[in-house]
């Protein structure tokens, strides 16, 4: 397995490929904004002689969905995510205004992503954790026999995700991260949605939202 990083949008947000030997890959959280970025993703999965077939979402905040569109016409996919991320992408287009920032609505699968459910890169196998707090539906995607876990914005290097955004709710989203993180390996690595990777063992020594009072 190879996960590849890519920051991307005004929120520096992480977007992630995942591939294997096979050729296939994931793209995960696409924050692609201008031509510019998104020919990046194209011309890195072009070079490598990778076949996306998959396009998840950890959550649907705008910084995180902005190349949605693009992707899904690009390459035939449609993004998948949680049930309860539903009502941010029905007003993404709304949110982007907002923000000044351009956005293209894009449809998503109705086959929703699940606590617990299974996702399989050839043979790869990766497991989807409903973490609440920072959206309602928001997903992190682990996968055990490697030790990595694809964080959205749940978990981050010394901090945690924000819960002023509508949605939000600060104490589910430190018991998300108590009862389904904090229980994997100590040495975990953690992909988040911004900044630089860490490990589940170093944030339960060191992050100041989680030690105990």
């Amino acid at each position: 397995m190879q996960i590849a990083t890519f920051c991307f949008n005004p929120f520096c947000e992480n977007t992630y490929i995942v591939y294997n030997e096979g050729g296939e890959a994931w793209i995960i959280d696409p924050g692609c904004m201008t031509h510019t970025e998104e020919a990046t993703i194209v011309d890195f999965l072009e070079s490598k002689g990778l076949r996306p077939v998959r396009m998840l979402l950890t959550h649907a905040h705008i910084d995180h969905i902005l190349g949605c569109a693009f992707f899904g016409e690009q390459y035939g996919m449609l993004a998948e995510m949680h049930v309860r991320e539903e009502a941010l992408m029905q007003a993404a287009v709304g949110i982007a205004g907002m923000y000044g920032i351009p956005y293209r609505a894009a449809p998503w699968s109705k086959d929703y992503l699940y606590e617990g459910q299974e996702l399989f890169l050839g043979q790869q196998r990766w497991t989807a954790l409903w973490c609440p707090g920072h959206s309602p539906g928001s997903l992190c995607f682990y996968q055990k026999e490697e030790s990595i876990l694809i964080a959205g914005d749940v978990l981050f290097e010394g901090s945690i995700g924000r819960t002023d955004l509508p949605g939000g709710d600060h104490e589910a989203l430190i018991r998300s991260i108590r009862e389904k993180l904090f229980v994997l390996d100590n040495s975990t690595k953690v992909l988040p949605g911004h900044g630089g990777s860490t490990t589940i063992g170093r944030e339960k020594m060191t992050n100041p939202f989680l030690q105990e009072v």
